[in-house]
């Protein structure tokens, strides 16, 4: 027995990896991070720091890098300047419903590219992949045309329906979904499980980081877009988003005595995003170790 005990202390010994001296290649790669995340996240904080100075302050050379006595006067100004609430309300209806649209339609048609067998699934698939490489201007008149004929434009309705499916997150979901199990489905439909059920109860959990990181990307994407909405709104304030109402802080702007309004607006823009990212940032990582893993 004490053999036995000594051979295994001595194979766990020769399991343990002696770990690795801090050298200088790992101190240069911690200060190539280090500088990227500060370059980064400066105009954020300049950003911030800017929208809680005073008027004096944001004019003043050299620059004040922080605000002697910061000041939430400019948050308030800004509603006085544009719709701010009702901005919010739009974009918030546009992202979330056409990140809705887009994981549904994403998860349905990746799970037929995945799962089904048919004749051009190939040449489907191949066609629905080049589409990614157009630039959106080049089908911008087009889209523009189509939903005009359908009485579409100038509403909310017209920015969003275009939308609603995406090539990007059908390829996404669709690499994901080809790692479940067919096992797992075969005995969903024994079991008397329709197709709807199957790719919502079963494959939707099964990867549900990679629906995670759709979400955080879609939602993103279309809360800040702006030429899409700025051509099919048509100068219908009401319906204006964020992102356009912002463009009326910056005509509002002259010289640098408004800055910090400026700043501000844009501040209150970039928050949703960011709280999203805080919540599904967990996820987003662990869809990309799982990506690289399958890779």
């Amino acid at each position: 027995m004490i053999a036995a005990a000594a051979t295994t202390a001595g194979a766990a010994r020769r399991l343990v990896r002696p770990e690795r001296p801090f050298g200088w290649s790992e101190a240069a790669l911690v200060l190539l991070i280090i500088v990227v995340a500060v370059a980064a996240a400066f105009p954020l904080a300049w950003m911030v720091l800017s929208s809680l100075k005073t008027p004096a302050e944001t004019m003043q050379t050299p620059p004040v890098w922080f605000p002697a006595t910061p000041s939430l006067d400019a948050y308030d100004e800004v509603s006085g300047v544009i719709t701010a609430g009702r901005s919010f309300l739009n974009s918030a209806i546009i992202a979330t419903l056409t990140t809705g649209g887009i994981i549904v339609t994403s998860l349905m048609a990746g799970y037929a590219f995945a799962k089904y067998r048919f004749a051009g699934r190939g040449l489907i698939f191949g066609l629905m992949i080049a589409t990614m490489f157009l630039p959106p201007i080049v089908t911008l008149i087009p889209l523009y045309r189509l939903v005009s004929s359908i009485g579409l434009d100038g509403s909310l309705a017209g920015v969003i329906v275009p939308n609603l499916a995406n090539a990007f997150g059908i390829f996404l979901l669709r690499q994901f979904i080809i790692g479940v199990p067919d096992e797992l489905i075969e005995a969903a439909r024994i079991d008397g499980a329709s197709e709807l059920r199957i790719v919502f109860q079963i494959v939707a959990p099964a990867i549900a980081p990679a629906i995670a990181a759709l979400a955080l990307f879609a939602f993103v994407y279309h809360w800040n877009s702006y030429l899409w909405p700025l051509t099919i709104l048509q100068g219908n304030g009401d319906a204006y988003p964020i992102v356009l109402s912002l463009s009326r802080l910056l005509s509002y702007n002259r010289g640098a005595m408004n800055t910090g309004l400026v700043m501000a607006g844009a501040t209150m823009a970039v928050l949703p995003p960011l709280v999203l990212f805080a919540f599904l940032q967990r996820f987003f990582v662990a869809s990309m170790v799982s990506a690289g893993v399958k890779g």
